[in-house]
């Protein structure tokens, strides 16, 4: 019954139902109940296409344009993640979506000590320019955009990007990269972070910066609602929680006198989808209507295109399980349909093996075969916003709008998302609401299906995906063959002009893509931001 409490009587009658958001959902819904929430049409819903954009962005939806398709990809070495993008881009995926391994995302080398045992592991292995000119073979980066997931040193995986795409001969002006880029989310809820609040920020605000100026395609910031929820936050917290972030980082920009009209446009979103299936189509239609409005009434957007809420809508992984793992299957089709029934542009979903592995080819691909029946067989395409009009949708709309509102005003009274991330206050709410949804769930008032309820079957064997020690070997062994042939003058030289940048409060992405191209390494360039910046330092929240 998803992520929902049920109420129950003894004869086993559901009794009442609260969606984890709070919202108590009535068992029948009239006209009436519009009326009670204020529903009016022009201001609520609108036409697909029109302000407030909650049935749609675009007025003819999914007949006019199908979604992307950017399946989370990458492991092992770049050669490895080359290969399974070219199978993926085969069989009809349309965008790419970047998996680095940890030692990458920390800004270490595979060399480094720190980086042992991981090099490779979770994600692809990157050390240089030679590694993207290695994964990106064959890949036309003028008709695939890619999404880079990675956050502490985006700035350097955007340089690395510009520099390999110029590498092969496409224009600055020709590609599109949408590096997730969102520290805050990190210190809220995953933890690869690096810099101080502040520093990191600002590192944040040179990428959107230096976007407007080089990078007219690129998406310089993907605000990740995404694993916040993961971390345990309610959907009404987890749009709440991204807006605040995003507004964070447009002040950080206007503080550099820039209109937010003219960098806004750029920002997209990764929400995520397990899960009630009515709770997230509600939250990704007030999210939409929100966005809009607030974007309006805050800072005074007015261009219609800069109003959208753009980003991947994706089947979370928390909502997969390891116990009967093919059920997970049919969780991936139906948070799909969620994706789908709330107007994504965007989408992607967790494998089926994912609580095992890295997702074989196998279960990678029947994760594409979703998207593709759901939009050619099932109808998804035939009308815009088929459950918009629905007294139960837009009544629970409403509610999902009042809700991520009151989770904003808890936040702005600290001061904001940066005051609320530096004391601590988020990570606290966060890990509160991960402990009550633990303790419903071993007490069985959420249901999950094979965990704890319908538990009798046996369990089928999952493929593995192997980790091979050759990976890092291989991996390492290039990086010391790179430090020797390089110009190691020239690198010397990039590095000091970064640091002096740094230092002085310069953009650092032009400082970042000379750096990239005379083979700097991952390394070498965060630890220039290291030495500057310093390392953040966790607040207490217990």
């Amino acid at each position: 019954m998803g992520v929902a409490t049920y109420i129950k009587d003894e004869k086993d009658a559901v009794k009442e139902v609260i969606l984890q958001s709070g919202i108590k959902i009535k068992p029948v819904y009239t006209p009436k109940d519009l009326e009670e929430v204020g529903f009016k049409y022009e201001e609520d819903l609108g036409d697909p296409g029109e302000f407030p954009f909650t049935r749609a962005i675009h007025p003819l939806g999914y007949r006019s344009r199908v979604w992307t398709v950017r399946q989370y990809t990458g492991f092992g070495t770049p050669l490895e993640t080359n290969n399974r993008f070219k199978l993926m881009i085969s069989h009809g995926q349309t965008g790419l979506n970047v998996a680095f391994d940890l030692p990458t995302q920390m800004g270490y080398d595979s060399d480094h000590p720190m980086a042992e045992g991981e090099v490779g592991r979770v994600g692809m292995a990157v050390d240089s320019l030679e590694d993207f000119q290695i994964a990106f073979e064959g890949i036309r980066l003028d008709k695939i955009g890619t999404g880079l997931t990675i956050n502490a040193i985006a700035s350097v995986m955007l340089a690395m990007y510009q520099a390999v795409a110029e590498h092969y001969g496409y224009k600055k002006t020709e590609i599109s990269a949408t590096p997730q880029n969102d520290i805050l989310k990190e210190m809220i809820g995953r933890g690869a972070w690096i810099y101080p609040v502040e520093p990191s920020v600002r590192l944040i605000g040179d990428t959107i910066e230096y976007s407007v100026k080089e990078l007219p395609k690129c998406n310089p910031v993907s605000v990740c609602g995404y694993h916040i929820r993961e971390s345990g936050c309610t959907p009404a917290q987890e749009i709440a929680y991204a807006f605040l972030i995003a507004f964070a980082y447009i002040e950080e920009v206007k503080r550099r006198g820039y209109e937010p009209e003219e960098f806004v446009g750029r920002f997209t979103f990764n929400l995520n989808i397990y899960g009630n299936l009515w709770e997230n189509v509600a939250k990704f239609r007030a999210a939409r209507k929100l966005w809009a409005r607030l974007l309006r009434e805050r800072y005074k957007v007015k261009d219609k295109r800069a109003l959208f809420l753009r980003g991947i809508f994706g089947g979370g992984g928390s909502g997969m399980t390891k116990q009967q793992p093919e059920n997970n299957i049919i969780r991936g089709a139906y948070y799909a349909l969620t994706a789908a029934l709330s107007g994504a542009q965007t989408t992607a979903l967790c494998s089926f093996d994912e609580a095992y592995t890295i997702p074989t080819p196998r279960a990678a691909l029947l994760s594409l075969r979703t998207f593709q029946i759901l939009m050619e067989e099932i109808g998804l395409r035939d009308t815009v916003d088929p459950l918009g009009g629905s007294y139960f949708i837009e009544t629970l709309t409403k509610q999902m709008e009042e809700k991520i509102l009151e989770e904003m005003e808890k936040v702005e009274k600290i001061g904001g998302m940066v005051e609320a991330v530096k004391s601590g206050y988020v990570q606290k709410e966060v890990a509160r609401q991960a402990y009550e949804y633990e303790r419903k769930l071993q007490k069985g008032e959420i249901v999950k299906v094979g965990v704890n309820k319908y538990t009798e079957g046996v369990d089928m064997e999952v493929e593995l995906h192997p980790y091979d020690e050759k990976w890092a070997e291989e991996q390492i062994k290039r990086l010391h063959a790179l430090k020797k042939r390089r110009d190691n003058k020239e690198v010397s030289r990039c590095l000091k002009e970064l640091k002096k940048a740094t230092e002085e409060g310069k953009n650092v992405m032009p400082y970042l893509v000379d750096a990239c191209k005379a083979y700097a390494t991952v390394g070498e360039m965060a630890d220039v931001f290291r030495e500057v910046f310093g390392e953040h330092k966790e607040p207490s929240i217990f």
